[in-house]
């Protein structure tokens, strides 16, 4: 049986180990293409990456000018402890279909520099306006800054980039928990860099004291706030990607940027003119546990999908039963995984690939069984299904 996607004209999606073979003059005109398109994305990745690095660069600098070095050294010590709290939980949430470590390495640079770099010019840029408009009303800027400015401005440039890995990593972009894991990291990012101006603030204008409570506050009470606000973006995106084919995703974008901002205007006016601290239990408490709750939802439909569509290739001969109990339960995995650590020599990284595959391969399946896919999609399936052959055979080596 031949390891070959449904022809792209069943509008079904059935499993068809009969559909086109790899010297289908269909699909030869179509390779060129897609291999073009692949070394573009690559491209653009590596150029965005590098122009991240050059951001945070001058971002650092620029926090070394306005604070002093010995501050902002301080600064990014205590900004670690709620950035290492933040991606242990997107740790958690990526663990069933990790992405890939260039697309996550970029969503971080991209909201620790790029973003924040926006957010520097545009106010820089508010603030000169003001000074030469309206020299008296500096209190009513601040206010403005905080509840209009930021949240626009900051879920602007933190949701570009959660767009930007959308387009150039659709085959890894596949639902919500994806959008939910870009856009966690993306704030993740911001907030870390933000997090050390904070810091040096309060340091410099009211020494430890108010450093330790300025820490208390951002870096204990509220770790989370921007992965809230950015992530409604991520998974608006993400459920665009489920429907295929990018079919409407701007749309999608603009409705979780808006709830974004509103999120995020919503924390800053409760922080400015409300009790912060009652709005933290009886609102922002429950906000945080029902995103929690979405969060375990949204993982278990993985499990779900996972089994479903390696179901189907089970009864097509792709996969055993055995195989499918082992790659779509958590049990499973483990299993997998022990048994993998207790060969000689150890096979754990072919199986961890062999999971990455598979999972993979199914939500590939997903959109393609829905009746959502183009030919990328089923062109992905074709390499998958490869990829999960080779992985098996270096198993079983």
């Amino acid at each position: 049986m031949s390891l070959t996607p449904p022809p792209p004209e069943d509008p079904h999606g059935h499993l068809n180990p009969t559909g086109p073979a790899a010297d289908d003059p269909a699909f030869a005109h179509r390779a060129p293409g897609r291999a073009r398109s692949g070394m573009a994305a690559g491209a653009a990745i590596i150029v965005l990456i590098a122009v991240a690095v050059l951001v945070a660069l001058l971002v650092a600098g620029y926090l070394a000018v306005a604070l002093g070095a010995s501050v902002v050294a301080v600064g990014t010590l205590l900004a670690l402890v709620p950035l290492a709290i933040v991606l242990l939980a997107v740790r958690w949430v990526d663990r069933w279909e990790p992405e890939p470590r260039w697309a996550l390495w970029l969503a971080f640079l991209w909201g620790a520099a790029v973003s924040v770099a926006i957010a520097l010019i545009v106010d820089l840029g508010v603030q000169l306006f003001a000074a030469f408009t309206s020299p008296d009303g500096a209190s009513t800027d601040q206010a403005i800054q905080a509840v209009v400015q930021a949240p626009i401005v900051e879920e602007i440039a933190k949701g570009a980039g959660v767009l930007l890995i959308f387009l150039l990593a659709r085959s890894h972009f596949d639902g919500p928990v994806d959008g939910l894991v870009y856009g966690a990291t993306v704030a993740a990012g911001f907030a870390f860099t933000e997090n050390i101006l904070y810091f040096g603030v309060a340091l410099i204008e009211g020494g430890a004291g108010e450093l330790g409570t300025t820490f208390i506050i951002r870096g204990l009470f509220s770790p989370f706030a921007h992965v809230l606000f950015t992530a409604c973006t991520g998974v608006a995106i993400g459920f665009a990607a489920r429907r295929g084919r990018g079919a409407g995703v701007m749309a999608w974008f603009l409705v979780g940027l808006g709830a974004a901002i509103l999120l995020h205007a919503f924390w800053n006016g409760s922080l400015a003119f409300a009790d912060a601290f009652a709005l933290y239990f009886t609102v922002q408490v429950p906000i945080f546990i029902a995103a929690i709750v979405v969060t375990v939802l949204l993982r278990r439909q993985e499990q779900r999908v996972t089994r479903a569509r390696l179901s189907e290739y089970a009864a097509a001969g792709w996969f055993s039963r055995d195989e499918v109990d082992g790659l779509s339960t958590w049990a499973g995995r483990r299993a997998a995984l022990d048994w993998a650590r207790a060969q000689q020599p150890p096979r754990t990284a072919q199986v961890r690939r062999f999971i990455a595959d598979a999972t993979r391969l199914a939500f590939t399946r997903n959109i393609i069984a829905t009746g959502r896919a183009d030919v990328r999609r089923h062109e992905d399936e074709r390499v998958l299904l490869e990829a999960v052959r080779r992985d098996r055979a270096a198993i079983s080596a």
